[in-house]
Order: C-alpha cells, then structure tokens, then sequence
C-alpha cells in the first residue's frame, strides 16, 4: 500500500492523547498527509500526573518517543492502600518485577510530559497542525468525509479528507453528529463523582518528614474512605507530588452539562475529606488558596459503533472511563496504534475498503476497552465501601496479601488484571488478525 499510504489524506480532531497519539503512529507507518485540528491555541495541558503502563509503553517505544518521557518519570516499585481515616496501611504491593514481566515498567510521570514527547515526535515527523480551530459537526461521514474548520482568526473553510478520525473527547461533537445521523441517543452520563487534582512542589512538602518520604519515594500511595479516596504519587524527576481524588460530586449537580471543570474552595475541599486522618490534612492544607480545581467524572453509555463511513472514534469520545484503573490515556495509544496498522494493511483506498479497515479497528479494540471501561467503574466502587459485609470481605482479601494470598482488590494493582491490561499487545493483535477480519466484513451499501 506504499502508494496508497502517500496519497491518502488523514485528518484527526483533536490534539489530546489520543489524536496526538493517531497521528504520531500514522506518520510512523508511512502516512503523507497527516493533519491535526485544535480548538485550543497551543498544547497547555492542564498540570497533572498520568499513570503510563507497559501497554501504553511498548506503543510509544515503537513511535520512537517512550525514552524521552521516560526520562522524567517515576519507576514505580509498590503501591500502598491505606486506610484514609488512620493512615493504617491495608495492603502493599510489589511491582517491581513489572518490567521483567511484560517488557515495559509502569511508571508515573506528568501529563505535560507524556503529551509533548509525543507532539515533539509528531513535529519531527512533519504532521500539519491547525490550532485555534474548532469543528462544530461533520458535514459529510463519506464517501469521502468532510466537515467545517472554523479558525479563530479567520474564515470558516470546509475540510474534506479520505479517513477522518474524531479524537475530541468525552464532549466530542464528532461524536454527536455520528450518532445524531444514525439515529441513536447515547447521551453523556452523570458519574455523581468530581476529582480534585492537585500538583504539590517538593518545598512544600520539604520540612515535613513524613510528606518528604512520600515524594522521595517510587511509591503510588492510595487512601481509602467511605465514597472517596486520594491517590497519590511523585512525577518530574521527583520535584512534583501529583494527588488526585474522587468523591460525591456537589459542586457541578446544578451545573450545565457542559460544565466539566470549576475552580474549587479549600475549606470545602478539607470538608471533603475531613474523615481522612491527619497526614493527608496536612498534604492537602499544603495547597495555596485559589490552586484548588475540581474536574467532573462523566462518562457515556458504550455506543453501537464507533464507525461511520469513513469517520472513526477514538480515545474518551467514544470510551470515557473513570480513573480508577489509570487506563484513559492508555485505552486511548492503543486505539492510535492499531488505527495505524488497519489503515496501513488496507488493500486499497476505496471508500468501502478504508471503511472495513476502520470496523477491524473496532473488533479489535471494542470489547476490550469497555471491558476495561467498567472493570474501572467496579474497581472504584470497590475502593470507596462504607462499613457493611463488602467493606469486611474486601479488607480480608486485603489482609491477605500480607500472606502473598488472593487477589487485590485495587484492581491495577492485581497481578491476574495486569497480566490482561499490560500483557496485551493491540498492534500485534491487529497484524495478525486484520485479513481475517477484513474478509469476514461486508461492504457497507450507504458507500
């Protein structure tokens, strides 16, 4: 397909982890006309910490990106669940031998960091951006797709590509249109949950010896209460200790439903995790005032498709998922890299050909993402029990950790549920089974 490959035109929207991430593998597996459109002015990813497993790392390392992110993060070697009330540690988990199992460490490291590794190798693969520049619906899902760029500076124009790949998100537009023109309601749903995020400097943390052991160490930490927990772990070189959490939303229940993210109060902050002991109050008392932001969990109903005609969707647009497997960014690098292989085995580039490669990528990534989408939504339930038989049998398998028994009940931290996330090449899987998948699907008729 190597003339194929050099015509074709990809455009990708959305400059997230995802369309980065598609566009990156694209130009790696010899795509020309890569494009990528942005509604923000530049790639100012909000600070926070971002989990990056041997699943999402064996991707990048074939994108040629993983070393330089990989310079700045944490190796992490055990995890921690605490009890959130007393600091009294429940479980302890070596990871250590991560790597020697599945080829890749997990490590921690900071958002900004994971992205602009992979915009670097996007800029030295010469992939077109256009920032600034929203796109409100899709004009035209096929045979060739189209829609209406419309740059902050300047004229709308129609863009018109052969494969269009929707990487806007859990609000993603791309995806209202899609389901809007075959005609299924698949509305974004209130989670109940909100999320602080916050970014505490090493000097702040430095005159306390117990926070001090907490970002010198290669450690995730977890608390855990009755519908919250905190989580918790150091990035950049050990100079930042990244906290996130999740607890009953309050804040955005009256708020419109494209309100995600709002500026939070710290005394209504320290209220919320006032049944948490004394070591995360005086973690959580270290953020100034006016620092503190609240994000709002939501996810959508797993959707009937994520292919039409020639438009496909990708990452939290078409498979939002809670925090509580750290398997967002992931999910969505895996969806970059077998998009990469299905566009790039296709035989030819008819409309009807590039729409049965887009419906491998589905087989191949569908049922594994929304099986990781509610492993996630369990997991976090799991972790946030209040006093009752489920909290009792939950910290017996706890317990029994401590006698190398059973599994964990922090999911990510399971060795049966990492050998199914981080042993899983998506790549290599879509190599081997793209023929036979791409023989089995019909030519769709609207094409």
């Amino acid at each position: 397909m190597g003339s194929i490959k050099k015509e074709l035109r990809v455009a990708i929207i959305g400059a997230g982890m995802g369309g980065l991430a598609c566009a990156l593998a694209l130009k790696k597996h010899g795509f020309s006309h890569v494009e990528v459109y942005e509604s923000a002015s530049n790639l100012g990813f909000v600070g926070a910490g971002i989990q990056m497993a041997p699943n999402m790392a064996r991707i990048l390392d074939r994108l040629g990106c993983w070393d330089e992110i990989a310079k700045e993060a944490t190796n992490v070697q055990c995890t921690s669940i605490r009890q959130g009330s007393t600091n009294k540690e429940l479980a302890f988990v070596k990871l250590h031998d991560i790597k020697d199992n599945y080829g890749y460490p997990h490590m921690v490291g900071h958002r900004s960091s994971l992205a602009g590794g992979i915009y670097e190798g996007c800029k030295r693969e010469k992939v077109a951006f256009f920032f600034s520049t929203t796109i409100d619906s899709i004009k035209s899902f096929g045979p060739k797709p189209s829609f209406v760029a419309r740059p902050r500076h300047g004229e709308p124009y129609t863009v018109e590509a052969d494969v269009l790949l929707a990487a806007d998100g859990v609000k993603s537009n791309c995806r209202i249109s899609m389901l809007k023109e075959l005609g299924v309601d698949a509305d974004v749903e209130d989670t109940g949950q909100s999320a602080y995020r916050i970014m505490l400097r090493r000097e702040q943390m430095a005159d306390d010896p117990e926070l001090k052991e907490l970002i010198d160490s290669d450690r995730v930490t977890r608390w855990i209460g009755e519908r919250r927990h905190i989580i918790a772990y150091p990035v950049s070189n050990k100079t930042i200790y990244n906290i996130s959490t999740a607890h009953p939303d309050t804040h955005f229940a009256e708020a419109p439903s494209a309100t995600y993210t709002t500026r939070g109060s710290k005394s209504d902050m320290l209220d919320t995790y006032s049944s948490f002991g004394d070591l995360c109050h005086r973690m959580l008392s270290l953020v100034p005032e006016g620092e503190v932001c609240e994000w709002k969990l939501r996810v959508h109903a797993p959707l009937p498709t994520w292919v039409h005609g020639s438009v496909a969707l990708v990452g939290d647009a078409c498979h939002p998922t809670l925090p509580h497997l750290n398997q967002g960014a992931g999910q969505a690098i895996e969806d970059a890299g077998v998009l990469a292989v299905v566009l790039s085995k296709c035989p030819d580039n008819s409309p009807q050909s590039l729409n049965k490669a887009l419906r491998v990528y589905e087989q191949v990534r569908k049922e594994r993402a929304e099986l990781l989408v509610g492993l996630a939504a369990a997991s976090g339930k799991g972790l946030q029990l209040g006093e009752g038989a489920a909290k009792e049998e939950r910290d017996r398998q706890f317990a029994a950790l401590k006698h190398g028994r059973g599994p964990v009940p922090d999911k990510w931290a399971d060795g049966d549920t990492q050998r199914m996330i981080f042993g899983h090449d998506c790549m290599k899987v879509a190599e081997d089974s793209f023929d036979e998948f791409f023989q089995s699907l019909k030519a769709d008729a609207r094409l």
